[in-house]
C-alpha cells in the first residue's frame, strides 16, 4: 500500500489554484490559478523558479511540451497562450474561441495543441504558426477537458453534455461517443492511458470510470472521492513501481485508488478546501495536489517507502528535506486574494448527484497499461456505467447556470 506523507507547501498564488503539471522531465511543476499567473517550481528545492504573466483573467489549465520546455495555458480571456519557459516568454497567443478556455493539451510530437472551450467547441492549433486549423461543433454544452492519445491520431473530449467523444486527429470526425447512462452526468475530465488503449473519465456523480477505447466499453469504476460541483481532474499514475488512480475530493482529501481492484488506497488530509487538481511525478514517488480559494498552498506528498526508480534524476523519491512551508512571492506577481463576495465568477448552483444500483455482475479481463498488465474486473451492468464532472459558472453564473466549475474561471 502507498504510504504518503506531506512534504512541504508551495506558497505563492495569491488566489484559488486551478491546475498543477509536472514537467515530463520531472524537474519542475506548473501551476495555474485565478490569480491569472502560472508559477513554476523546482521539485528538487521547492524554490518558485518564475512567475508568467500575461493572461487578463484566470487561468484554468496548463499543459507541457513534451521537451519540456513549452507551456500551453487556457484562460477565461478566451485565448491560449504558448510559453517560452527558457526565457520565460510567451511566445504564440492563439485566439479563436468565443467564450472561456477551460482545458488545453499538445500533442505527442509538440506541433499540435487542442482546446476546449465554454463556446462548445473543441479547436485544434498548429503549433508553429499558431493557426486554428479545425474547429470542431463537439458538443452541446461547454467542453471540460481534451487529450490526445499516445500517438496524436486521436483526441478524446469531455463535456458538461455529459458526453466523452473521440476523434479523428486528421479529419476531426467523430469515431465514438461514450455515454455513462441515462442520466449523463457532467464529464470533469478525460485521460487517454499511456498507451492509448484506455480513456479515465470523471463525472459529477463522484465516480471514475475507465473505458476500453477499441469497444467503449466501461471495464472499471472507483468511488468513494466526494464530486458533484467542481471540475476535479482524476489521472493515471503510472510508473516503475506504482499503479494508481489519483484524484482531488470535494471533502478536501487527495483520494488514491488501486487501479487493479479499484479499492480506496489512501486519503491524503492537509487540505482545508476543496482539492481541484492532482497530478504525478513520471519516475518519482511524488503526488502534487492544489485547492480552492481558502486554500491556495500547494501540497507536495512523497511516498519514502518505495524504491526510487532508476530514472530519477538524483534516485531520491521526493523532496523529504522539505518539511517547512516554502514562501517565495515574486515582486511582480501582483496577486490579489480572492474575495468571494466580490462581482468575480461564482460557483453555480450545485448539481444534483446521480443515483444508481451498479450491478456486482462482472467478467475477468486482462487491462495492460504501458508495459504493465493488471488483471481487473469488468462491470457488465449496464447501470454501473457512470462519470464524474463538475462545473462553473461565470458571470454570477447568468450565462450558464450549470455550467462546469473550476475556481479560476472570470477573475478580473
Amino acid at each position: 500500500r502507498p504510504n504518503f506523507r506531506l512534504a512541504c507547501k508551495l506558497e505563492g498564488h495569491g488566489r484559488a489554484v486551478s491546475c498543477v503539471k509536472f514537467s515530463p522531465n520531472g524537474f519542475y511543476l506548473a501551476s495555474g490559478s485565478s490569480d491569472q499567473t502560472i508559477k513554476l517550481w523546482d521539485v528538487d528545492s521547492g524554490a518558485m523558479v518564475t512567475s508568467l504573466q500575461g493572461h487578463r483573467q484566470g487561468v484554468n489549465d496548463i499543459a507541457w511540451s513534451p521537451d519540456s520546455r513549452y507551456l500551453a495555458s487556457a484562460s477565461d480571456d478566451t485565448t491560449i497562450i504558448i510559453w517560452d519557459t527558457s526565457t520565460s516568454r510567451a511566445v504564440k497567443t492563439l485566439a479563436k474561441h468565443t467564450n472561456y478556455v477551460f482545458c488545453v493539451n499538445f500533442n505527442p510530437q509538440a506541433n499540435l495543441i487542442v482546446s476546449g472551450s465554454f463556446d462548445e467547441s473543441v479547436c485544434l492549433w498548429d503549433v508553429k504558426t499558431g493557426t486554428c486549423l479545425k474547429v470542431l461543433p463537439a458538443h452541446s454544452d461547454p467542453i471540460t477537458a481534451v487529450h490526445f492519445n499516445n500517438d496524436g491520431s486521436m483526441i478524446v473530449s469531455g463535456s458538461h453534455d455529459g458526453l466523452c467523444r473521440i476523434w479523428d486527429t486528421a479529419t476531426g470526425q467523430c469515431l465514438k461517443t461514450l455515454i455513462a447512462d441515462a442520466d449523463n452526468p457532467p464529464v470533469a475530465s478525460v485521460h487517454f492511458s499511456p498507451n492509448g488503449k484506455y480513456i479515465l473519465a470523471s463525472t459529477l456523480d463522484g465516480h471514475i470510470r475507465l473505458w476500453e477505447n477499441a469497444t467503449g466499453k466501461c471495464l472499471k469504476i472507483y468511488r468513494g472521492h466526494k464530486n458533484s460541483t467542481y471540475c476535479i481532474n482524476s489521472n493515471f499514475c503510472i510508473t516503475s513501481h506504482q499503479q494508481y488512480i489519483i484524484c482531488g475530493s470535494e471533502d478536501c482529501k487527495v483520494y488514491i485508488y488501486d487501479l487493479q481492484n479499484k479499492g480506496l488506497l489512501a486519503a491524503l488530509e492537509d487540505h482545508t478546501d476543496v482539492v481541484i487538481g492532482t497530478a504525478c511525478h513520471p519516475t518519482r514517488n511524488m503526488i502534487a495536489s492544489c485547492g480552492m480559494d481558502k486554500d491556495n498552498a500547494i501540497r507536495i506528498w512523497v511516498d519514502d517507502t518505495l524504491v526510487p526508480s532508476a530514472h530519477d534524476r538524483d534516485g531520491r523519491p521526493g523532496i523529504p528535506q522539505l518539511e517547512k512551508v516554502h514562501q517565495n512571492f515574486l515582486p511582480d506577481a501582483n496577486s490579489s486574494k480572492i474575495n468571494s463576495n466580490s462581482h468575480q465568477q461564482q460557483p453555480a448552483s450545485k448539481l444534483s448527484q446521480a443515483t444508481s444500483s451498479p450491478s456486482s455482475s462482472s467478467t475477468s479481463h486482462m487491462v495492460t497499461l504501458a508495459s504493465t498488465t493488471f488483471n481487473s474486473t469488468v462491470p457488465t451492468s449496464g447501470n454501473d456505467f457512470h462519470g464524474t464532472g463538475n462545473t462553473t459558472s461565470h458571470n454570477g453564473g447568468n450565462e450558464f447556470p450549470n455550467a462546469p466549475k473550476r475556481p479560476c474561471l472570470n477573475s478580473d
